[in-house]
């Protein structure tokens, strides 16, 4: 089954059935969907069914599904010219309510393709028998996507799973589409449980497909990743240590440890860190993660950024001399065009989603890069912590300490606390640092701005200076107020 696909517009009667549609109400444009009427009755109505699983799950990373929790958090100062962008949830004052539109696009854009997939899980059985194998294959992504889907709502829109997690409200449960349906929340212990569910269903059905670097599609080490995350955020850290190790020891990814290695992996996606990697071209299925650089062409400067987020000081003097992250990721050889004036020397830029040129369609760096759904660094980092809170901290040294060789960092002890450091390194801009706070139990320092631009930056207590308690209601995202609205079984989470 293993191939490369290129996503294809699906036929009228397939792409209607897989637009996008609200939780609760389908456009008039759509033809109408009846559970239990077969709807893969062709080798090409799986083909393009899978191609639309696939296209759903590819559009729900980067933009604002990583950017809205990164710059929430303490890695980012907003920019004096930041125009309001991912304002309310930056600021995290009055303004960040359920009708935050930044939040409501993580909602909604989830449920439309969990809508995709489950349409698929439900007619997958519902075949010929001539197509009953890949059928089956297909809704092996399906189920695998859908824990994807559940498990970053439940992280965003729920609280941590603990000790009140059979009481604690999560996310609307939905493994059946019924375009009538109003459900009510489910508990933060049932999302997670429906997450383990799915996972357990993609594993039996992925088992033979073999993971390799960059692939596009679900594969076996792909469900274990999704199994690591899953057992870490449940506390469950012997399962975390053993899947995320079972991917490292696979042989299959490499960390990038040259410069060589950092340029074909974080600028021309070449590289061998992606467990997968999305098909992306210069027309389409790129993924843009642009409010860091925005860059500019200048016929007296060319170049030049016009970023709506620096770098916190914090961030910057995070990284050891040498490391190859910092070398890569950051620089302040760019002019950025902040208040009417270009600044070049004075600050760094985070530039780890600069630009694949392979991708670009004009002279201007537009930020485009094929998606990452998970890369082997992650897998490091769950081995390490799991490991580390399960007491080995000998194996958790070991662990972290081949991700800090291969990325030219000093050599620490596997505490939690040099763990939560590295996992702030790493995996800046990915969309992760808003879940790894609420797992800890952590609350946010003060943004402090590096040195150069704490003139160029938005000031106030929304700003530099905000910060957010461990107990802070706003770690747990609101309802959005249009679900509020047509589903009156829904509660709105505490503070909203």
């Amino acid at each position: 089954m293993k191939k490369s696909f290129i996503y294809m517009i699906a036929a009228v009667a397939i792409a209607s059935v897989l637009s996008s549609c609200d939780l609760n109400l389908t456009p008039t444009t759509s033809i109408a969907y009846v559970e239990g009427e077969p709807v893969l009755l062709t080798d090409t109505d799986v083909s393009e069914f899978e191609n639309g699983i696939l296209a759903s799950y590819r559009g729900t990373f980067y933009g604002v599904y990583s950017q809205t929790s990164e710059v929430m958090c303490d890695y980012f100062n907003a920019s004096a010219d930041y125009g309001n962008n991912y304002g309310s949830v930056h600021r995290l004052d009055d303004s960040f309510s359920d009708e935050d539109y930044n939040t409501r696009d993580n909602w909604s854009g989830h449920y439309g393709p969990i809508k995709n997939y489950n349409i698929l899980i439900a007619n997958a059985d519902n075949v010929d028998e001539s197509l009953k194998d890949y059928a089956q294959f297909v809704k092996g992504e399906a189920l695998f996507c859908r824990a994807s889907s559940y498990l970053h709502l439940v992280r965003h829109f729920g609280k941590p799973y603990g000790s009140n997690s059979s009481s604690d409200l999560a996310v609307p449960l939905i493994t059946v589409y019924d375009q009538l349906e109003k459900p009510a929340r489910a508990t933060v212990a049932e999302v997670y449980a429906q997450i383990k569910a799915d996972l357990d269903g993609a594993a039996s059905i992925l088992s033979g497909e073999t993971g390799e670097a960059r692939a596009d599609y679900p594969t076996i080490d792909a469900v274990n990743a999704l199994y690591a995350r899953y057992y870490l955020d449940t506390k469950d850290y012997a399962n975390a240590a053993r899947y995320a190790e079972s991917v490292i020891n696979t042989g299959h990814y490499k960390l990038a440890s040259t410069d060589e290695e950092m340029v074909a992996e974080y600028t021309y996606d070449e590289g061998t860190e992606p467990i997968i990697q999305m098909y992306a071209s210069k027309s389409e299925g790129y993924g843009v993660n642009d409010i860091y650089t925005l860059t500019n062409n200048a016929t007296d400067k060319g170049l030049n950024f016009r970023s709506y987020y620096f770098p916190t000081k914090k961030l910057v003097e995070a990284y050891d001399e040498g490391d190859l992250r910092f070398a890569h990721w950051f620089t302040n050889e760019i002019p950025n065009y902040v208040t009417g004036a270009y600044h070049e020397g004075e600050f760094y830029t985070f530039v780890k989603y600069y630009n694949n040129p392979n991708l670009n369609s004009g002279a201007v760096p537009q930020a485009r890069h094929a998606r990452k759904p998970i890369l082997i660094g992650e897998m490091y980092l769950i081995a390490a912590e799991a490991n580390a809170q399960a007491g080995n901290t000998a194996k958790a040294t070991e662990i972290l300490n081949e991700l800090q060789t291969a990325r030219h960092a000093n050599l620490t002890e596997g505490t939690m606390e040099n763990i939560k450091n590295e996992w702030f390194k790493e995996t800046v801009g990915e969309g992760l640092r808003l879940s790894c706070l609420k797992r800890w139990g952590d609350g946010m320092g003060a943004r402090t701005p590096q040195d150069g631009a704490a003139m160029l930056i938005m000031q106030g207590p929304g700003f530099e200076q905000r910060t957010m308690a461990a107990n802070s209601f706003q770690f747990t995202w609101p309802v959005p107020t249009y679900e509020m609205q047509v589903n009156p079984n829904l509660v709105q989470n505490e503070g909203f």
